[in-house]
């Protein structure tokens, strides 16, 4: 399986790129993953929210790979529990997807054209996450998604 995770902005703090190389040190048994930041776009500059969100998610569509299932984080999407994120990722799995694509929009959110290109979304909750903090959160909860479907301890 290969996953991609497609961001905006880069994490500038020490503690954000630890925690997400931690994850990504751990998954590296289960799957290739990658992350792949795009540049976020100061709203200033390009018109506004709406011509940040325009920017960006041409920047993130140009990332997607053709025949991947892409996932957009976004907080209207599915919420799933912990063990139903690994019953999906093994779903997609057993019915032949080999790539999987999540998004992490920027602080605006994403433009409709990426919403358009998700083939489904997913939420952590009605709460609002900074993202570099779901960033963490979803890797986390890819590899806390390995760990189930492999029933290895780690998931309680």
């Amino acid at each position: 399986m290969k996953i991609q995770v497609v961001a905006v902005g880069k994490l500038k703090e020490r503690f954000w790129k630890e925690a997400c190389d931690e994850y990504l040190k751990r998954l590296k048994g289960y799957a290739k993953v990658r992350v792949d930041e795009v540049p976020d776009c100061d709203p200033a500059k390009v018109g506004g929210e709406e011509g940040a969100r325009t920017k960006e998610g041409r920047s993130i569509l140009e990332k997607l790979p053709e025949h991947s299932h892409v996932i957009l984080l976004d907080v209207g999407g599915r919420q799933l529990s912990s063990e139903g994120i690994a019953a999906r990722v093994d779903a997609l799995a057993l019915s032949g997807v080999s790539e999987i694509s999540f998004i992490v929009g920027g602080s605006g959110g994403v433009s409709q054209g990426v919403h358009d290109a998700a083939d489904e979304s997913m939420s952590f909750g009605k709460i609002t996450l900074p993202h570099n903090l779901a960033r963490v959160v979803l890797l986390e909860q890819i590899y806390r998604a390995f760990k189930i479907s492999r029933g290895e301890p780690y998931h309680k």
